[in-house]
């Protein structure tokens, strides 16, 4: 698959969230901040401190559902904007999903052991980073199959074939590398929200899983190791305590993690930097 398929298919997956908007069943959108201090990047530090303000939606209508996330993430001076610079980086990562329920779209009931349901997933990452040493300018479409699993809340399992470039921008040496196409290659990823209740206190579970096979050669010719990303948070309901509706106000606490951060093997050169144990702290706003 060339890029320019990529862009038509990212397009007309955007084309089919627009289309059912207006006929949306449900929806939830928030505003949140989180932040910790053991963040870590390939080749640099493992201790950096981020800020990562997040704009995210959900919703459902007839046939589905979407998804869509977008991270500013602002780092300290340990992953600096240029070299030499005591300014951190900044990155925005978007994050797009879309999801056709097998069931709703054939009438069919396609329940059966702990699944209630099949679906197919389609969808795009993109992102661009302003660091020293790699300028990041992710572009990614996701498409394949989705396990609907039947428990409270929700938990999502897919298989995704990846369509992943990348074209980034050395300022240490002023070096521009061509747009490069990895190998094709899956991930299996789970997305979930799960309320449950500690002792008399309300909580939800909630979070993603990838684990991504190897994408072969990175554009410098060196090799890809398979990445295991876990994200994940316990997340209380506060808005009784401040006089608002349920679930507007949340607060919990965050874990992320990252094992061969973007292929990158943690055992040789990119160090503990491809490696990160990330705990968080996190506030949401719901509207």
């Amino acid at each position: 698959m060339k890029f320019s398929q990529k862009t038509i298919l990212a397009a007309s997956v955007l084309a089919a969230c627009a289309g059912t908007a207006a006929a949306a069943e449900w929806s939830d959108t928030s505003i949140g901040y989180r932040y910790g201090t053991k963040f870590a990047e390939p080749f640099e530090s493992n201790s950096i401190n981020k800020s990562i303000v997040n704009l995210t939606h959900a919703s459902g209508y007839k046939y589905g559902t979407n998804f869509f996330n977008a991270d500013l993430l602002m780092a300290d001076s340990k992953d600096p904007a240029a070299p030499g610079s005591k300014s951190g980086s900044q990155e925005i990562y978007i994050v797009y999903r879309h999801t056709l329920d097998l069931g709703k779209i054939t009438g069919q009931d396609f329940k059966f052991g702990p699944v209630r349901g099949l679906g197919l997933t389609g969808g795009f990452d993109v992102n661009t980073k302003n660091d020293a040493g790699y300028n990041s300018r992710k572009r990614m479409v996701v498409a394949g199959p989705t396990l609907m699993m039947d428990v409270p809340g929700f938990l999502n399992v897919s298989l995704l074939y990846l369509w992943e470039s990348n074209a980034p921008y050395s300022k240490f040496s002023g070096t521009q590398t061509e747009r490069y196409s990895y190998d094709v290659h899956p991930m299996l990823t789970a997305a979930w929200g799960i309320p449950f209740n500690l002792g008399p206190i309300p909580l939800s579970f909630e979070g993603f899983a990838n684990f991504i096979a190897s994408k072969g050669q990175n554009e410098f010719g060196g090799g890809t190791k398979p990445e295991t990303n876990i994200d994940m948070q316990v997340m209380y309901d506060v808005s009784p305590h401040v006089g608002a509706a349920k679930n507007t106000f949340k607060a919990g606490l965050e874990y992320q993690y990252w094992r061969n951060k973007f292929g990158n093997d943690h055992t040789k050169a990119a160090g503990d930097g491809a490696f990160a144990k990330t705990p968080m702290v996190r506030v949401e706003y719901h509207f």
